[in-house]
């Protein structure tokens, strides 16, 4: 947060850590002192949070009509420049250059782009994070209708122009899902929660349009308690740690009926922890 300039969100954090509980002294003396400093640094940010709110995202909106700028002017200047992004993409070992080239790609009014992409997606077999992080580029372009393409054995419909852009654009039962994880852990297991967070939104983009991601929308509480299950036993398994079985599965209220279910959305998180997350 601090490298993002997030300095209130920084402070919010720190005051929820200082309310949590069961955690080393030495812990909430470190995160007092540096909330201090904050609020010394920058109390514009402590004493108005809407105002600072507001002027991020004037400047992630400027930010974006920066981009727009710069890639047209990088056109302008070479008129090959589209071609030298498309195979940044798609020739050179995944890395944070092929995200830049990804959100430049977004900028330049040239429909071949969206044809490279839409082939490159359907004929080869890439991460299934970076599957994503294409369809949102192609929604950006405006790219409209159905696509199809191949996820590990499953085959994937997905419509562009629901793609979701941020976080917070997917369904509400994906982020009912990690509520109810945070109902469990956000007090007593704070560093379980944030890591939760992380994992589920890296995890939701790499299954989107899946078997798995359709039975997280499904309209009952039961796959709610599922999934949220299956995050919480992975996020521990992540840190080191163990869980029992079936106290989390009491504590999230899976009964037996529903155990096949958990181990399957389990073994699909396990198995996305397994292959990396470096694909992003």
């Amino acid at each position: 947060m601090l490298e993002n300039e997030r300095y209130g969100e920084a402070m919010n954090l720190l005051r929820f850590l200082l309310q949590c509980q069961g955690q080393e002294e030495r812990h909430y003396d470190e995160w007092r002192a540096l909330l201090e400093w904050l609020e010394a640094a920058f109390p514009h940010y402590a004493e108005d949070p809407s105002v600072v709110q507001d002027e991020h995202e004037e400047e992630e909106i400027s930010e974006e009509d920066m981009a727009r700028q710069h890639a047209r002017s990088k056109l302008e200047q070479d008129k090959g420049y589209a071609d030298k992004l498309l195979r940044t993409v798609m020739e050179e070992p995944l890395s944070e250059q092929t995200m830049l080239a990804l959100e430049q790609l977004a900028y330049l009014d040239m429909p071949e782009i969206d044809d490279s992409l839409i082939r490159w997606l359907t004929d080869k077999s890439l991460h299934p994070l970076l599957q994503f992080r294409v369809l949102q580029t192609l929604r950006r372009r405006g790219t409209q209708g159905m696509i199809t393409f191949a996820r590990g054995e499953e085959q994937v419909e997905v419509e562009i122009d629901t793609v979701p852009l941020r976080p917070e654009d997917f369904p509400l039962q994906i982020v009912r899902i990690l509520e109810r994880v945070a109902d469990q852990t956000e007090v007593h297991e704070p560093t379980l929660f944030y890591f939760a967070q992380e994992l589920w939104i890296q995890f939701v983009m790499a299954v989107y349009g899946t078997r798995d991601y359709a039975s997280m929308l499904e309209e009952n509480d039961s796959m709610t308690d599922i999934w949220a299950a299956a995050l919480h036993m992975t996020v521990a398994d992540s840190l080191g740690g163990s869980h029992d079985e079936e106290d989390t599965r009491s504590m999230y209220a899976v009964t037996g009926a529903m155990r096949f279910r958990l181990e399957q959305a389990y073994r699909s998180m396990k198995q996305f922890v397994s292959a990396g997350l470096g694909g992003q």
